[in-house]
């Protein structure tokens, strides 16, 4: 177990020079200087006098390798330790602000956003898929695989859409958008998750039907354990397993996800500052965006790894 974590630790920042890489060679490919804009968004004069004596935007190749020592803490030891480790410089669109200052203050938004939403999808996806494995063929069995198929094809920004006007517009029941208590949560976790808990539903509802047919849960019904004992624990546990695996990328991608989500409830999160980067040329906060989510997407991975074999200690994980 140790050996795992410490080998994907050590690959973790090969991955990360490499999405660092493509991610450079992408955002440096749109259109334009990030310090030119002729709309009328160029950035104060103090910011473009700052990067313009950091960076050479006219050369590609000294801005990667100058950016690079930056993010990966060469200039912190350069400079005797002074300043951040990872130092993602200032935002190209944000006066008087850095991209770690936007990452620390809006990032949590997003990440509670996220996991609010995955953990909302394995409650809705778990419920769906065990009452349709029980009933198969049944109109509880229908529903559930209409409402996956329906969660799956509809877009986010669609049904947040539809659960906007409904209950913030007509009903007047939440706050049409921004962010605060729970009120402001529940909306754009439940548009977020039902792609998720969709596909938690399928798999749940899969795996239970081959469980309730297995040699150790007619045993344990032989034994005249509680249905609901036979069904919890010993049938969904193991039927939980593909869905264990999906968990890591899913809240990865629950997180990542949610920029589009957050545009339509105003949430005051990173998607919103990503959105506004792309549009803008915004180098700086790109990276430091793509860099932290693809950090999280692989350290979650590998939570999701160990907690497989801790739940399976018959599978070995190379």
């Amino acid at each position: 177990m140790l050996r795992l974590i410490g080998w994907r630790l050590l690959q973790l920042p090969l991955i990360l020079l490499v999405i660092y890489t493509i991610t450079f060679m992408l955002a440096w490919l749109i259109p334009g200087n990030p310090l030119e804009k002729p709309e009328g968004r160029r950035p104060p004069a103090e910011i473009v006098q700052a990067m313009e004596s950091r960076y050479d935007f006219d050369n590609p190749m000294t801005f990667y390798f100058e950016y690079l020592g930056g993010i990966t803490g060469a200039h912190w030891i350069a400079n005797g330790a002074q300043g951040p480790v990872i130092d993602f410089g200032p935002s190209l669109r944000h006066e008087n602000w850095t991209v770690n200052e936007i990452l620390v203050s809006q990032l949590p938004v997003s990440i509670v956003l996220g996991l609010s939403a995955i953990m909302l999808a394995c409650v809705i996806g778990i419920l769906a898929g065990v009452l349709g494995s029980l009933r198969p063929g049944s109109w509880i069995d229908l529903v559930t695989l209409l409402i996956a198929l329906v969660g799956i094809s509809l877009p986010a920004f669609v049904t947040g859409t539809v659960l906007l006007v409904i209950f913030a517009v007509s009903l007047d029941l939440v706050p049409v958008g921004g962010w605060g208590g729970f009120s402001h949560i529940l909306l754009p976790a439940i548009a977020l998750s039902l792609p998720f808990a969709a596909y938690i539903a399928r798999l749940v509802r899969t795996g239970m039907l081959e469980e309730l047919q297995s040699d150790h849960v007619r045993t344990a019904r032989a034994k005249g354990l509680p249905e609901r004992v036979v069904i919890f624990k010993h049938a969904l546990k193991n039927a939980f397993l593909p869905v264990l695996s999906y968990l890591g990328p899913a809240t990865a991608a629950a997180m990542t996800g949610s920029f589009v989500v957050e545009k339509v409830f105003a949430v005051p999160g990173i998607g919103t500052h990503f959105v506004d980067a792309v549009l803008g040329k915004d180098l700086t906060l790109i990276t430091g965006v793509v860099l932290v989510y693809s950090a999280l997407l692989v350290l979650l991975n590998l939570v999701v790894d160990v907690l497989y074999q801790w739940a399976d200690p018959r599978i070995k994980l190379g």
